[in-house]
């Protein structure tokens, strides 16, 4: 089962005990991190694509390390100007492993499960 969950104004696709770098969440290593913006989940040939989420559809993660990115290097020069100016950056991230995702609640029966449902019925 995997899920596509969106963090930090950024989206990323997710499958149970995968480890994950987001941007810098505020938590303690060790401690658990609920997603609740999950975009869509699937399972095999079943999908489900939320409207813009999936209806009680949550993932659950453990952060286990926080730390900061690699250096990038940003340089900025306009020629014969002498203007020239080097800064480097670091990004802060947390990596979580992902412990477990929940599909959401049960459709009633008749009831429409999600956009893709919809399409392939011709609605």
């Amino acid at each position: 089962m995997y899920a596509v969950i969106e963090t930090g104004g950024k989206q990323y696709r997710v499958n149970e005990g995968d480890v994950i770098r987001i941007e810098k969440l505020p938590e303690e290593i060790g401690s658990v991190v609920t997603f609740e913006k999950v975009l869509l989940v699937g399972a095999g040939e079943k999908v489900s694509v939320g409207t813009p989420v999936v209806d009680g559809a949550e993932v659950t993660g453990k952060v286990v390390e926080q730390d900061r990115g690699k250096k990038i290097i940003v340089f900025k020069k306009k020629r014969r100007k002498g203007y020239q100016v080097k800064r480097g950056h670091r990004q802060d991230y947390t990596g979580v492993l992902i412990e477990k995702i929940n599909k959401g609640r049960k459709k009633a029966q008749g009831q429409k499960d999600s956009v893709q449902e919809e399409i392939e019925d011709g609605s």
